[in-house]
């Protein structure tokens, strides 16, 4: 295959779920948790602090943040939690992954903010997920069968602290629809449907 497929989702929108379906009926890789394990064998250092930096932080950050009674700001980002390297340091070798990924074997790459250091290549479809909060927050709930008041505060902090990553780093809305081919309320649809529009417009890109 060539070509490769970003997608970006806000929490609850379905994309640890969407993006390895879509990849599967692509007959392609899912890029998600590879990325910072090599970003972590570049740098050198263990994969958990490589995790810890990564762009979907929010795995990890929501309990750390959680546990300190305050919020990221979405416009200035969390403070980073290690002193070893810089985030500049990590979005740097993440970046370079993406692209060789899209340079290499293609494929579905969920979050690292893929969407905006691809740009405007030809063999790249570039995908957003989103929806109301509440209806987010609900099949999230429904996913997990965690207590709704714990999602939420994860919810949260995981939508403010990559909202943070990609206006800091990118100096842009993640969620505007300028940087997308495709935008999707994938909580108003059936996921199965959801993956099918992104495979036919992955298909009409020329991605097969």
């Amino acid at each position: 295959m060539s070509g490769v497929v970003t997608v970006s989702a806000s929490y609850g929108a379905g994309g640890a779920e969407v993006g390895p379906a879509v990849a599967a009926r692509l007959g392609t890789l899912f890029h998600d948790r590879a990325i910072p394990a090599r970003v972590a064998g570049r740098l050198g250092i263990p994969v958990a602090e490589a995790e810890a930096n990564d762009e979907t932080v929010a795995r990890g950050l929501w309990r750390i943040v959680a546990s300190l009674g305050s919020m990221p700001d979405p416009m200035g980002g969390v403070v980073p939690v290690t002193e070893q390297l810089d985030e500049r340091t990590f979005r740097l070798q993440t970046e370079r992954v993406v692209r060789e990924i899209a340079d290499g074997p293609g494929g579905v790459v969920l979050g690292r903010a893929a969407a905006m250091v691809l740009g405007d290549r030809p063999d790249a479809l570039h995908v957003r997920l989103d929806g109301p909060a509440e209806r987010r927050l609900a099949a999230a709930v429904a996913r997990s069968g965690r207590p709704p008041e714990e999602v939420r505060r994860e919810m949260r902090a995981n939508d403010a602290a990559r909202e943070g990553y990609v206006r800091r780093n990118y100096r842009v809305d993640p969620a505007a629809p300028g940087s997308y081919h495709l935008v999707i309320d994938s909580t108003a649809l059936p996921l199965l449907t959801v993956v099918d529009l992104v495979v036919e417009a992955a298909r009409g890109r020329g991605i097969a």
